[in-house]
């Protein structure tokens, strides 16, 4: 078994990969596969907060 990639450290405190670009594009992603449009705004902020989870937060905490 190998290590996992995921989560990640940021390079800096605030990571400017990390940005409304990230989750327009992985909403783009999901609705190309069949999933609903995200429209509102609280879906939005849920996704975004989803994504910072998997990318830096190890679960540990």
């Amino acid at each position: 078994m190998t290590d996992r990639a995921y989560p990640i450290q940021p390079a800096l405190e605030d990571d400017p990969r990390f940005n409304i670009g990230l989750t327009v594009d992985v909403i783009k992603v999901l609705e190309e596969h069949g999933y609903p449009p995200i429209k509102n705004g609280l879906d939005i902020v849920a996704l975004q907060q989803a994504l910072f989870r998997f990318l830096y937060e190890d679960g540990a905490s």
